[in-house]
């Protein structure tokens, strides 16, 4: 399967571009009004700015992971940073929103060819008794770099100008890209075919659902373009379903979602990352808009939930087998579900920062053992040869989380708060933050029933590609 390189090396490489493209789903939030005061654009126009990224980031992850297993992952990582390092740089010249909504997109893409790829590269390089910890300090970096995003946003516009945000991706793009040619191994997945119909289903089927979801925040839920969309996604996805049951080599093998461990670690991915973030998204928001705090300030405040999981996500990388990672998950679901009640019992139009912090280390002691031991425990439950696989899948869930969370706490919010003044605010932050807290629950849940994992091999389904080694660039 894999021609194995250093494993220090891969998760250099693999870490660093992770947190580079996950830091790029946020970091540009504290930059829309001076965006929108050079380009004198509208809001929808801002919000295709962070939603045109998470759009093309959302549904090409799956697609991207199916591409890696049959073209060589090495391979498709680099294009990706090329690809994202390219749509950086025009993003930072762009002349019209128009022009910056469409490198946003781009960059999207090659967010998305980069990041199930990086985890599995990780994985392929280091011994079996390294993965857990290597699993662990990679979930913590990519998920400080959406945590840290808004507060490294606001540093670049309080200091300088905002193309910076997209300017400093570009020496580390092209730093990343002969390294990894240079020192990565050479892995490929199982098959030689592509599943052209079934890719195209499904990048097409998630497409619908997650432009609809998008939409939903600024159209609301019972808009006919909203509808639309997603019952075409749904449409779609069904068609993607039925023809993978009949396909030679399908991209998702049937049998994987009838692995009780494999289904429930998804829906744990999907559930704790759409709750949390959804949360994050309205109180980064209530910082500055209910509190009055200058996007950097705001951004500074997050600092002690922010870092925590730098701290925690290498102790549970160390821990996770010997306490077991279901445990570990269950309790970090439980503690961010717990900050989030928290946070909707004290919020409120004068609060003391003292008031939050508890609720801050706690929600970070959560995300640290999330981001550790989320993507590990899916990898469980799969054979060598499906881990590429698992991580598209994976990461696919998580990302949809995140847009499926800002939608449905956006729209609670909406139901009785506005961004007028403090007052409503709050009045909407609190139902939401309540609705955040069962979305999380749920997946602590979802956490307890994720089965004791058992060794997959390739062997125990007829199904499954033999585990000889297949190299490729």
């Amino acid at each position: 399967m894999s021609s194995r390189s250093g494993g220090g090396a891969t998760f250099l490489i693999a870490g660093v571009a992770a947190f580079m493209t996950a830091l790029d789903n946020l970091v540009v939030t504290t930059a829309l009004p001076t965006i929108q005061r050079q380009f004198r654009t509208s809001l929808e126009g801002l919000d295709w700015t962070v939603n045109s990224y998470t759009l093309t980031y959302a549904v090409c992850l799956l697609t991207a992971a199916v591409l890696g297993d049959r073209f060589g992952r090495r391979r498709v990582f680099v294009t990706g940073l090329l690809v994202f390092t390219a749509a950086s740089a025009t993003a930072a010249s762009a002349g019209s929103v128009g022009m910056l909504i469409a490198a946003r997109a781009v960059q999207g893409i090659g967010a998305a060819l980069i990041f199930p790829l990086a985890l599995t590269l990780v994985v392929t390089a280091v011994s079996p008794a390294k993965r857990g910890l290597a699993i662990a300090g990679f979930g913590g970096m990519s998920g400080l770099g959406i945590a840290l995003g808004p507060w490294i946003g606001g540093l670049v516009v309080e200091y300088g100008d905002w193309q910076w945000v997209f300017w400093i991706n570009v020496p580390i793009g092209l730093v990343l890209a002969p390294l990894a040619v240079r020192l990565l191994g050479l892995s490929r997945g199982p098959h030689d075919r592509l599943d052209v119909r079934g890719t195209l289903l499904v990048t097409a089927g998630l497409f619908g659902v997650v432009y609809g979801l998008i939409r939903s925040v600024q159209l609301g839920w019972l808009h006919p373009q909203v509808e639309l969309s997603i019952l075409a996604g749904f449409a779609v996805l069904v068609a993607f379903v039925w023809w993978e049951q009949r396909a030679a080599f399908p991209i998702i093998p049937p049998r994987l979602f009838r692995s009780r461990g494999f289904t429930l670690s998804n829906a744990l991915a999907l559930l704790v990352q759409g709750g949390m973030f959804g949360a994050v998204f309205l109180l980064t928001q209530f910082l500055q808009n209910a509190l009055g705090h200058s996007p950097l300030r705001a951004g500074a405040m997050t600092l002690p939930w922010t870092m925590m999981p730098l701290l925690v996500a290498p102790l549970a990388g160390v821990f996770g087998d010997r306490i077991g990672p279901r445990r570990l998950l269950t309790a970090g679901a439980l503690l961010q579900a717990a900050a989030l009640a928290w946070f909707a019992l004290v919020s409120a139009k004068d609060v003391a920062y003292g008031m939050l912090l508890p609720g801050m280390v706690v929600a970070g002691i959560g995300m640290g053992l999330f981001f550790a031991l989320a993507a590990r425990v899916t990898m469980d439950f799969v054979s060598t040869a499906e881990e590429g696989l698992a991580s598209g899948v994976n990461n696919a869930m998580r990302q949809f989380g995140v847009v499926l969370g800002v939608a449905v706490l956006s729209a609670v919010f909406a139901r009785t708060g506005s961004y007028g003044s403090p007052e409503p605010f709050v009045a909407g932050l609190h139902p939401a933050l309540w609705v955040g807290t069962a979305i999380v629950l749920l997946g602590a849940v979802a956490a307890m029933l994720v089965p004791r994992p058992v060794h997959v091999t390739a062997g125990e389904h007829a199904e499954a590609a033999p585990l000889t080694p297949t190299v490729s660039g």
